[in-house]
């Protein structure tokens, strides 16, 4: 509707054509989620063009007022309960529909509120109507001619966005009605979780965050997705995301009759068949101190991403797997107790080569696993970073 500029009125007849689809079973989502190793979902509730697949006293373009007939996030959430998944929200403040969003608070204020009083309204409804929900993903929230930051918003301010929005007083009645939630940056406000979008860079150390990125280029459905992310692509985004701390929300869409495409499905599979043997090394993991390096065949290996740990436990990442079997880590002040490859359990030989550097060797030629292979190096306690400063040259 936005980018095609195509009238509201115009638009809106579209929803008087969208049926019930007739493959959305929202359980095979669900289970689909869990094989893949999920431990949340997100649904996209309603997007920019305000059309909503739930049912909502304030607004008639709803999937339930039209040919649907049905309540999309009910279904979703009754399918979340069903599986013992987490149940997330995606709901977007602005709506195109209304021309007071383009011309401003300023310049329509009575328009503009009305705008507000919708999104307060339908949150409300959201966290009212289904239960205990986990997870508020706000979106949306940047206004046309106001100054927007979310490198300010996750510092702590509390920028004219949030004003705009009214976000203290929505929140605020949010955790009343759900107290046990989580909210995420995008209301203006930096609430509990930062999101950084396509990418997965850590936030500020004290923050919790997670990377919210796509399985194609695209967030909704394309019937021809050139760019499919592949198995290894998606493993090292989600290892990045556990070395630094984070969550990994990976984005779906699915086909219009409501199917995953075979594609995704695969992909979605084999990232959970590699859980199974790794998961250890995600699940729960903590913040890696910056100070871990590897190299590898004389290449340099990026310690962020390449590395997790839990407790007393490195985990090492080896996304490229060296031909000699040998492996050098440096950067670790511990002693090293044992090692062992994680998917199979076997040791292998730690020799300690100088200050904050040892060895890993007598590994096979060809790598465990063609993804990701995982080094597990027990410490004598809580990783430390050799300091290569204090060495003398």
């Amino acid at each position: 509707m936005h980018h095609e500029r195509i009238p509201k009125e115009e638009y809106a007849e579209l929803a008087d054509k969208f049926c019930p689809p007739k493959e959305f079973t929202p359980e095979l989502w669900v289970k689909l989620a869990k094989e893949a190793g999920m431990r949340y979902m997100v649904l996209t509730t309603r997007h920019h063009d305000g059309f909503c697949l739930f049912d909502s006293k304030v607004s008639d373009f709803t999937s339930v007022k039209t040919k649907a007939k049905r309540d999309f996030v009910a279904e979703y959430v009754n399918a979340c309960r069903k599986f013992g998944m987490k149940i997330g929200f995606y709901y977007s403040l602005l709506d195109w529909r209304f021309p007071a969003y383009f011309k401003g608070p300023e310049k329509d204020p009575e328009g503009f509120e009305q705008m507000v009083e919708q999104a307060h309204s339908q949150v409300k409804e959201l966290m009212t109507n289904y239960g205990k929900i986990d997870y508020l993903f706000y979106d949306g929230e940047w206004i046309p001619g106001v100054p927007f930051n979310r490198d300010l918003i996750n510092q702590g301010e509390s920028p004219e966005i949030a004003k705009l929005w009214r976000s203290k007083e929505l929140n605020r009645i949010v955790r009343e009605l759900q107290p046990h939630i989580v909210i995420n940056n995008r209301s203006g406000l930096a609430e509990d979780v930062d999101t950084p979008e396509r990418f997965a860079i850590p936030s500020d150390k004290d923050r919790a965050w997670e990377s919210c990125m796509t399985i194609g280029d695209n967030w909704g459905y394309v019937d021809r997705e050139p760019a499919i992310k592949s198995v290894v692509q998606l493993i090292q985004y989600l290892v990045i995301c556990a070395s630094g701390g984070g969550n990994f929300l990976l984005n779906i869409g699915p086909d219009p009759d409501g199917s995953i495409r075979p594609e995704f499905i695969a992909i979605l599979q084999e990232i959970g068949k590699w859980l199974e043997k790794n998961g250890e090394s995600i699940y729960g993991s903590e913040r890696v101190n910056r100070g871990f390096a590897c190299h590898m065949a004389g290449m340099w290996w990026a310690p962020l991403g390449s590395v997790t740990a839990k407790g007393n436990v490195v985990y090492i990442h080896v996304f490229h797997w060296p031909k000699d079997g040998r492996i050098t880590i440096t950067g670790i002040k511990n002693e090293v107790l044992k090692a062992k490859i994680l998917a199979t359990k076997k040791e292998v030989k730690v020799e300690k080569m100088g200050e904050g550097k040892i060895s890993i060797s007598g590994l096979l030629k060809e790598p465990p696993d063609p993804y990701d292979t995982v080094i597990a190096l027990e410490l004598d306690g809580k990783p430390e970073v050799f300091d290569y400063r204090e060495m003398s040259l």
